[in-house]
């Protein structure tokens, strides 16, 4: 049954997308336009999506093993507000964002498809670096001159 209940989820979730035009790259960047070809749509979307959210939250539980919003707050930090600003340079670049990228991409969209690889390739080049820092972070080298004896606490 949750497997039925994510699949109808991500489906009213891409119909919504394409009814609201949020996968036109267009209507996205003309949100971010405030100066010039403003187009609020985005907004509106936004503001739908706290109200459900808001509703939701309250009617029902969350399931098993979900993080509680609330304590997210608690872990923002650096590594956060650059990954943020990363992804909103690229959202604003593109037009896109992971949602409505994945839809337009069933719809074979080419900018989608420059859009889920480019966004794939910072995934693991992100992880790649974070692994390589916690490596070299993990492994202090001590020198021991020839015929010492490393002293271990």
């Amino acid at each position: 049954m949750p497997a039925l209940t994510a699949c109808l989820s991500g489906a009213v979730f891409g119909a919504g997308l394409v009814v609201s035009g949020m996968t036109e790259p267009a209507n996205v960047q003309g949100f971010l336009d405030i100066a010039g070809d403003f187009r609020p749509a985005l907004a509106f979307v936004m503001a739908a999506a706290l109200v459900v959210y808001g509703i939701a939250i309250r009617a029902f539980p969350a399931p098993s093993g979900a993080t509680d919003v609330r304590r997210l707050a608690a872990r923002i930090d650096g590594q956060l507000l650059v990954g943020a600003a990363v992804f909103g340079v690229g959202w604003a670049l593109a037009g896109f964002c992971p949602g409505p990228s994945i839809v337009a991409l069933g719809a074979g969209r080419i900018g989608a498809a420059v859009f889920v690889i480019g966004s794939a390739a910072g995934l693991f080049l992100a992880d790649a670096v974070r692994n390589a820092l916690a490596r070299a972070g993990e492994s202090e080298t001590v020198a021991i001159e020839p015929g010492e004896v490393a002293e271990t606490t």
